[in-house]
């Protein structure tokens, strides 16, 4: 379960979201999506904590991959975490999920979970050796293009 923090603490980490955040931590239909989610999983009696819980990920205090974990924390079975997890990673994380990355700094994955940044991208991507530079035909001047020369026109 991540540590509780003050009011005061909440509001200096809100000071410092991404307006797209801001926006979604007070959203009225998030809210009742995550209502809807927790009703729907039974676990209306623990609503208070879970969107605790999605506050916290939403302020850069929970990551989101741990969300279920913390959900378990709260002595819900793991499969039923997994499926409010899945919910609320739907209808409240993924639409902000590219204020999220940038938050968390999290790199993407690609598909066998290899771990991609832009540094592996720059690595892995030779630049095309042995392509010629120009397409057109020989002997024939390409109108689109202008010459290096000055003198040729």
């Amino acid at each position: 379960m991540p540590q509780q923090y003050s009011k005061k603490q909440f509001w200096k980490l809100y000071e410092k979201l991404p307006r797209e955040l801001k926006d979604a931590l007070f959203d009225e239909e998030m809210g009742n999506d995550i209502y809807e989610i927790c009703i729907a999983n039974d676990v209306g009696n623990h609503l208070e904590e879970i969107v605790e819980l999605v506050g916290q990920v939403l302020v850069g205090l929970l990551p989101s991959q741990d969300f279920s974990k913390a959900l378990q924390g709260l002595k819900i079975k793991k499969d039923v975490a997994d499926k409010i997890a899945r919910g609320i990673n739907r209808f409240a994380f993924y639409p902000v999920k590219p204020a999220l990355e940038q938050l968390y700094q999290m790199p993407e994955t690609k598909e066998g979970g290899q771990v991609v940044t832009q540094r592996t991208i720059k690595k892995t991507i030779a630049p095309n050796k042995g392509l010629k530079k120009s397409t057109s035909l020989p002997g024939v001047k390409d109108p689109y293009r202008e010459s290096a020369n000055d003198d040729e026109e």
